[in-house]
């Protein structure tokens, strides 16, 4: 059996860069959401790396798309769990809050801490990539809210081995390479 290390995440929030930053394989990234349709996948040693599609809300994406894809999402979660490693949700730490609150005003969950409680209950190991740091202004209060969002009490350092502040695109992701590392130790 292989083991995986899986990257999910919402629609453009830095997945398919990370993934490339870790795996060294260039993958069709784009502005706009929907381009990574399915998983990509590439083995580093005795690992392989799975870039999952987006998932969300995606402008210009059929509904029917977007609820397939979820649909798709779950489904790969739950018949591989024995087999994933580590899944990586990855976040976009300088949008996240502001969504996360707009979902809790209408009353619902927010996607993101959904999917963390729903990795948790697969009894999965679980990092949480907050991508896009170099654009928080309070990165310590940002991380100590997405943490409690994500139900880990402050100081998000403290969570070291879970929360990663990462930038995919200026190429610092040593927290989570460090993650990684300690999950293949």
């Amino acid at each position: 059996m292989t083991s995986e290390i899986v990257l999910i995440g919402r629609s453009n929030v830095g997945k398919s860069t990370l993934f490339r930053q870790l795996t060294g394989k260039k993958v069709k990234v784009g502005r706009r959401p929907g381009v990574t349709v399915g998983p990509a996948r590439v083995r580093v040693g005795n690992v392989v790396y799975v870039d999952m599609p987006g998932y969300g809300y995606m402008k210009g994406i059929d509904k029917k798309v977007q609820e397939g894809t979820k649909d798709f999402i779950v489904h790969y979660f739950e018949d591989k769990a024995e087999e994933i490693l580590l899944a990586i949700q990855v976040i976009d730490a300088a949008s996240f809050l502001q969504i996360a609150n707009r979902w809790e005003n209408r009353g619902e969950i927010p996607l993101e801490v959904e999917l963390f409680d729903f990795l948790a209950d697969l009894d999965m190991a679980v990092a949480v990539a907050a991508n896009k740091m170099d654009k928080v202004e309070d990165p310590d209060a940002t991380l100590d809210e997405i943490g409690e969002r994500l139900g880990m009490l402050p100081p998000w350092s403290q969570w070291r081995d879970r929360i990663a502040p990462i930038s995919a695109k200026r190429k610092a992701i040593e927290p989570l390479k460090e993650i990684i590392r300690s999950r293949l130790g």
